[in-house]
């Protein structure tokens, strides 16, 4: 299986979660948004997309211009998962899961980046979108929660074994 794992981080919490999917996830190259294009999806059986939930979605440039103000890399505020989103084709013919991160202080609020996007490639993109899954960070800038790496790396092993073309013929 060929996956691409495409993150937007702000405090390096989620990239480090996109890295954790990545060890779950056999033949898996992990992309910050910056480092892709729609050219990058050619032969891949599965993408995943994840980013921080801000003001109970996807980033959106003012919100990334916030979280640079309050001391994020300033590299980050330019393109997010939002901005990747809208540049891939109207039928996206690989399966997609989304993830997000998300203060532990927010947990029961709703809206989530990983539900944003998931309800943008469906309603977009035409595709099946897989799962979805949140993270969380014990503050804005983390770090992150007690075993969300571990629980990162778990979820990557499952959507793995989701997609293969073995759990399909089963």
């Amino acid at each position: 299986m060929k996956a691409l794992v495409v993150y937007e981080s702000m405090w390096g919490n989620t990239r480090k979660v996109a890295e954790a999917i990545g060890e779950g996830l056999p033949g898996c190259r992990v992309a910050e948004v910056h480092e892709v294009s729609g050219s990058d999806l050619e032969g891949i059986d599965l993408l995943v997309v994840g980013g921080p939930t801000h003001a109970f979605s996807m980033s959106r440039e003012s919100t990334r211009h916030a979280a640079v103000d309050q001391g994020a890399a300033a590299a980050a505020d330019d393109r997010g998962i939002r901005e990747f989103l809208a540049e891939l084709p109207a039928r996206l013919a690989v399966p997609v899961a989304t993830f997000d991160t998300r203060s532990t202080k927010v947990r029961n609020l709703p809206g989530s980046a990983a539900k944003g996007a998931a309800k943008d490639v469906r309603r977009h993109h035409h595709t099946r979108v897989v799962d979805r899954h949140s993270f969380y960070v014990e503050d804005t800038d983390g770090p992150l929660a007690e075993g969300e790496l571990e629980r990162a790396v778990s979820w990557g092993a499952h959507l793995a074994e989701s997609v293969s073309p073995a759990a399909h013929r089963a």
